[in-house]
This record gives C-alpha cells, sequence and structure tokens, in this order.
C-alpha cells in the first residue's frame, strides 16, 4: 500500500456523507445547511501544502459546498454532476495525471465508476456495502468525522510529509 500512496498527487473527494456526515439540513425558507469537521478542512489545507491537488466531485449541487471548496482553496470543484466519470476524465487531463496518481474517497453507489479507475479508492466507515467492497482502504472515522483528514494522514505519512515541520507552522 505505501507504494501506492507514494504515487498520489491529487486527492478528490465526494461531499455528502464524506466530507458531511450526509444529512442536508434546509430550513423553511429552504436555505440549506451542512455539518463539516475542521480536522478534514485542516487535512485538505495539509495536503496544499505539500503539493498535493485536491479537488470535489459531488452529484448535487450546493451553495454552501462551493462556498466551503472556496475557504479550503480546493484545486477543482466539480458539483452537480451525474454520472461523475466524465468531472473525474475533466480532472485528470486539467491537472495533467494518470488514474493511478489519484486517490478518490467516497461513500455510495454514484462513486463506484470513479472508485473503480482511480489509483487508491478509500471508502468511508458509513459508506455503502459495494463502495466498502472494492475500495483500497476503509477509514475507521465516518463522513463528515474525520475520514478525509484519516485518508490524508495515510498518504502524507506514506509520502514522508507527515510531521512537526507540516503542522507546526
Amino acid at each position: 500500500m505505501t507504494e501506492t500512496l507514494k504515487k498520489i498527487k491529487v486527492v478528490a473527494m465526494d461531499v455528502d456523507g464524506v466530507l458531511t456526515d450526509g444529512r442536508i439540513i434546509m430550513d423553511g425558507n429552504g436555505l440549506e445547511t451542512k455539518n463539516f469537521d475542521v480536522q478534514d478542512g485542516f487535512g485538505i489545507m495539509f495536503l496544499k501544502k505539500c503539493g498535493i491537488k485536491t479537488a470535489i466531485i459531488s452529484a448535487r449541487h450546493s451553495n454552501v459546498v462551493a462556498f466551503r471548496a472556496q475557504d479550503l482553496k480546493v484545486d477543482k470543484v466539480y458539483v452537480g454532476v451525474y454520472p461523475k466519470l466524465g468531472a473525474y476524465e475533466s480532472m485528470l487531463r486539467e491537472f495533467g495525471v494518470l488514474d493511478e496518481e489519484v486517490c478518490f474517497i467516497g461513500d455510495d453507489v454514484a462513486d463506484l465508476g470513479i472508485m473503480g479507475r482511480c489509483g487508491f479508492a478509500v471508502a468511508v466507515a458509513n459508506a455503502v456495502f459495494e463502495v466498502k467492497r472494492i475500495a483500497d482502504y476503509v477509514t475507521g472515522r465516518s463522513g463528515g468525522r474525520g475520514a478525509v483528514r484519516e485518508a490524508v494522514e495515510l498518504i502524507l505519512k506514506a509520502q514522508g510529509h507527515w510531521g512537526p515541520q507540516l503542522y507546526a507552522h
């Protein structure tokens, strides 16, 4: 697994159920809110600090997701895309990377196409059976509860980036 992780140049992820706990909360006016985990956010920042590109590929369009992605300076954001494979292929071209250089973190059947192609497929703990079955790694943490951070640490440790030099400043 370490040799596979050393090749990762891009971490792409779904949103609902991965960066969030999967709940979509709407008020009486239709305004949407989502809960994001701060440790996942720091994980994304650590990736960027180490030169690893980040992307979001989500079937749902959400202003909340766009705002969070901008806040974290995610490199590419594809929302409202289904099936997701077309956005994934665009991402590969835009970043100039190969499948084996991509880690994708998913939780539901809409993610299966990408997970079947990418170099390192991660399922969050709350993922559906089909996703866990094809994953290279299943996190101990659930989506929206630090699962992305767990995957990030795995990658950065394999690449020799994890340590005080990364998070002390």
